[in-house]
């Protein structure tokens, strides 16, 4: 998937993934997407219910090598 711009958030610990994830999409315009990658377990659930909660959309989300990578379209 294209995504806008890219976060690497590998090896931060919860709550540092949704912190820097935040921050990335005030920079963003609607519509773009934000790819994440991050190594905490916990960041599938909390980048869902952040995504959600937010108005954000997230598109798609794969796991391979101990690293999970997520597409969020903001809102």
């Amino acid at each position: 998937m294209k995504a806008d711009k890219v976060l690497n958030a590998k090896g931060l610990a919860c709550p540092m993934p949704i912190v820097k994830t935040r921050k990335e999409m005030k920079e963003m315009e609607a519509g773009e997407i934000l790819e994440i990658q991050a190594t905490d377990k916990g960041a599938k659930a909390d980048l869902t219910a952040w995504a959600n909660s937010g108005g954000h959309t997230l598109l798609d989300h794969e796991e391979a090598d101990d690293v999970f990578t997520f597409w969020i379209k903001k809102g």
